[in-house]
């Protein structure tokens, strides 16, 4: 019988920002995908935009398996906490163990060796984990182990190297302990935003991995408290919840996609964050969510332009916690989780399995984000009234890292009363 590997994918607290990236049309000017624009990082992005096209699939063929299952609900998951931490995974599987996850977080490994991708993600991590002024994130990984297992040397030393992995001996036998110990180091890393990610542990579980990533910061353009007021949000025909409205008169990149009836308005923050906020037309949510893809979005990218607007959008924090063994099936990574499971490039023996795949993501959006800036622009506003664009029915919220291209977290915000 295998023993039980529980491995749990956590996500941090994300705290009214998301890092971000986006295509081209970015306000800073730059091309994102010129390597020019990532000098400072020593060239470490060329490896990682191997990884773009692939993560991004990944990320939005992730998040159709996630709407369908739960259509009416809110969502929120870090896609690079998730297919990082499998990459990693892969480091100690084999056979068609490895192939499938591989091929499960849509790398094509014909194209692409083994060896770019962990190369790539070694340098997402690090790229992510030193951002430009004006944000905090934190990414990495951690696996705990029970006493009677011992990683192998060349695991150990790859997965530390490449996905600064962190390993700690923990006694699974006394489940209550084991969970603090795991527990506590994930809010510690996550400042306190996730809590209690792992429960109910299975005393027979020799094994655990956890991984994290945290973002914080502030919008570039505050919005001023005293101009939030509560108005009606629609969930949908029957159901209409009041919400605090934040309120700002400006001009934001904007694009209005006939194709799929949805407004995009892409805010930024400090730093190089970026948050793409998607009104779908009403009743037109199910076609958004089933033809997002990283085509779409660069579509939206090249075509945004500035507009004046009255721009509404609510206040709110939600969070999401998932057990997605079987999201990941459908997606063709199966083995992993059964008998014919190959772990054996982790400890040596053949008799590991995953078990669970837990992840759990928070998102807090209000006013001003950690720190107001000390400049102050006066804006030149015309005459006549501008259009307004209020956020009042279920809206998609994505949020992008500019220096890597990577999809830091996807939002389908549906009830922003509802906290989890």
């Amino acid at each position: 019988m295998k023993i039980t590997f529980y491995l749990s994918l956590l996500l941090a607290g994300f705290h009214t920002v998301a890092h971000t990236q986006l295509p081209p049309s970015d306000h800073s000017g730059h091309d994102p995908n010129d390597p020019k624009h990532h000098i400072h990082h020593g060239g470490e992005a060329i490896a990682c935009l191997k990884l773009v096209p692939s993560n991004a699939d990944f990320a939005f063929q992730l998040f159709r398996e996630v709407t369908q299952e739960a259509p009416n609900k809110n969502i929120f998951f870090s896609p690079v906490s998730i297919s990082s931490a499998f990459a990693m995974l892969a480091l100690g599987a084999r056979s068609a163990t490895q192939s499938q996850i591989l091929e499960g977080l849509a790398f094509n490994i014909t194209e692409i060796q083994e060896e770019e991708i962990h190369e790539g993600f070694q340098n997402l991590i690090h790229m992510l984990n030193h951002p430009e002024g004006g944000v905090q994130l934190n990414m990495g990984n951690a696996i705990f182990v029970t006493e009677k297992l011992k990683l192998l040397k060349k695991f150990s030393d790859d997965a530390k190297a490449l996905y600064q992995l962190e390993a700690f001996t923990t006694d699974f036998n006394k489940p209550t302990e084991a969970e603090k110990q795991i527990n506590d180091y994930i809010e510690r890393k996550t400042h306190g935003k996730i809590t209690n990610l792992v429960k109910d542990m299975d005393p027979q579980t020799v094994m655990l991995l956890a991984s994290f990533v945290f973002f914080k910061g502030s919008w570039e353009k505050p919005f001023k408290p005293e101009l939030t007021e509560e108005r009606e949000f629609f969930v949908d025909a029957e159901t209409t919840v009041k919400v605090p409205m934040m309120h700002q008169m400006g001009r934001f990149d904007f694009y209005f996609d006939e194709d799929l009836s949805c407004t995009v308005v892409r805010l930024h923050y400090n730093g190089s964050a970026t948050a793409f906020l998607v009104l779908p037309g009403k009743g037109k949510m199910k076609r958004l969510e089933q033809t997002l893809d990283k085509e779409t979005i660069q579509k939206w990218s090249d075509h945004l332009f500035q507009s004046s607007m009255n721009l509404y959008f609510p206040r709110f924090s939600i969070s999401g916690s998932y057990e997605i063994s079987n999201t990941l099936r459908k997606m063709g990574i199966v083995d992993v989780f059964t008998n014919q499971a190959d772990l054996s490039g982790i400890t040596g023996t053949s008799e590991l399995k995953v078990s669970k795949v837990v992840h759990k993501a928070c998102l807090d959006v209000d006013e001003k984000g950690t720190e107001a800036a000390a400049a102050t622009a006066v804006e030149i506003m015309p005459v006549a009234l501008p259009p307004t664009i209020e956020f009042s029915h279920p809206f998609l919220m994505l949020i992008f890292d500019r220096d890597t291209n990577s999809t830091l977290f996807i939002g389908k915000i549906v009830n922003p009363t509802i906290t989890s």
